[in-house]
């Protein structure tokens, strides 16, 4: 296989290809300063849009953000192309493939044959690296595997074009770097204040459903299920939102880890004790989350030991520590 690019396993998808495109062109960006630095961390709920049937609760940000806002943060100019036509976009996949050319691919993952069948399911924003040709099949580097493998061309085909909500069209992307290329400390820094200000301002936004507000409003929400909802559908809405946090992605819980790493590599490389104390406050707020999945894993299989109001009251443990985290945090990078 390839001898140029090196695969790493990833947390995340998208964080993931961003750090492995950036590192195979000779920019050392870990995954943990593409998230932050792209401003991956999120919290939605909004009850009144139903995805497969279920209110839906998100943990980041839109797809393709985290690649964009990363490359333009950092100064590194990219290639970002979209294909209406299925076989003009496998013709541009197999031109790059046949170069040597790592690319970044969104794709829907359920369409994707190397993914083990119990984790395929149909959402259309998974970005994968393609980054050569075995024969007809192409290399895959994919960041949620432990190591490359292959996917044949109609597999990929099929997921570059599904149809559906965000739907990827072929999108394929790519950083532009020169030689040699160099971040600097001042470069480095500013993209880090960027992302933190972004994230830091859209957690403590003042719409009901977002951010740390959205977490409360899901405690609300949460809390009112039971004398609201049949005993099954509590359990379906919960079970929603913990596979959300748990499984699709790295979550809730996961990508507060995720940024609490960010917060500690940029801290120490740039010197900024804010991000310290913020990457361990953050730290502590990942830990609620997966208290939280426990407990919610427990009442869905009824084996709750406690009442059902400790776990709502977990969301609010969590919104406190959080709007703590982001209120010092846009106080520092405001």
């Amino acid at each position: 296989m390839n001898s140029v690019y090196t695969h790493h396993q990833a947390a995340h998808c998208e964080s993931g290809v961003t750090s492995n495109l950036l590192r195979g062109a000779g920019l050392p960006v870990s995954e943990a300063m593409a998230f932050g630095i792209g401003s991956g961390l999120f919290f939605t709920h909004i009850p009144f849009v139903k995805v497969m049937g279920l209110p839906l609760t998100s943990y980041r940000s839109m797809p393709g953000g985290i690649f964009k806002k990363t490359c333009k943060r950092l100064g590194v100019p990219f290639a970002y192309h979209k294909f209406r036509d299925p076989l003009h976009g496998r013709r541009a996949l197999d031109e790059f493939a046949a170069a040597g050319r790592a690319v970044g691919v969104r794709s829907n993952i359920f369409w994707l044959p190397y993914i083990p069948e119990q984790f395929r399911f149909q959402f259309n924003a998974h970005n994968l690296v393609v980054y050569g040709q075995e024969g007809a099949d192409y290399q895959v580097s994919d960041p949620v595997m432990e190591n490359v493998t292959l996917c044949p061309p109609h597999a990929m085909s099929k997921a570059r074009f599904s149809k559906g909500v965000l739907a990827p069209k072929g999108l394929l992307f790519f950083p532009l770097v020169e030689a040699n290329a160099v971040i600097g400390d001042e470069r480095l820094l500013l993209a880090v204040r960027q992302g933190v200000r972004e994230t830091a301002n859209r957690m403590s936004s003042p719409v009901f459903f977002a951010g740390v507000s959205g977490i409360r409003y899901l405690s609300r929400k949460m809390r009112r299920w039971p004398s609201q909802l049949d005993a099954e559908t509590v359990k379906l809405y919960l079970a929603n939102v913990v596979r959300m946090q748990e499984e699709i992605g790295t979550g809730g819980a996961g990508f507060r880890f995720l940024y609490a790493a960010f917060l500690q590599e940029a801290g120490e490389k740039l010197h900024q004790p804010a991000l310290l104390t913020a990457a361990r406050d953050l730290t502590d707020a990942g830990n609620v989350w997966r208290e939280f999945a426990t407990l919610a894993a427990k009442f869905c299989k009824d084996r709750l030991q406690e009442p059902y109001g400790r776990i709502p009251d977990l969301l609010l443990d969590i919104s406190a520590r959080e709007a703590a985290v982001f209120k010092n945090l846009r106080r520092q990078y405001h």
